[in-house]
């Protein structure tokens, strides 16, 4: 399994996801590359907090830069999701298959 972020864990990095503005970030950067000043226009956020949710979707992994002249974007990593969905999944897939399993009370 490929890890999002190697010191995040899955629950770690749906926090990250959980904030409405990041997640309307990643909404955003599904579509193309943005940088600061597309994503405050598209949000309606202001500058220094669409930059501080940016450096947490970095931190999680789940973003990646690219320097453009004076500018930066961002560019939404697609592994970082299929491996946070493959987590998902093999937790799904694990109480589907454990449907009938039931620890005895004392």
């Amino acid at each position: 399994m490929i890890s999002v972020q190697a010191d995040m864990s899955p629950a770690a990095v749906l926090r990250v996801l959980a904030d409405p503005l990041r997640g309307e970030i990643v909404r955003l950067l599904a579509r193309e590359a943005l940088c600061t000043c597309h994503l405050v226009e598209e949000t309606g956020a202001g500058q220094t907090n669409v930059s501080n949710h940016l450096r947490q979707l970095r931190r999680a992994g789940l973003v990646d830069t690219e320097p453009h002249g004076r500018y930066t974007y961002y560019r939404l990593r697609p592994e970082a999701l299929r491996a946070l969905a493959a987590v998902l999944t093999d937790l799904a897939a694990a109480a589907e298959s454990n449907t009938e399993n039931r620890r005895p009370c004392p």
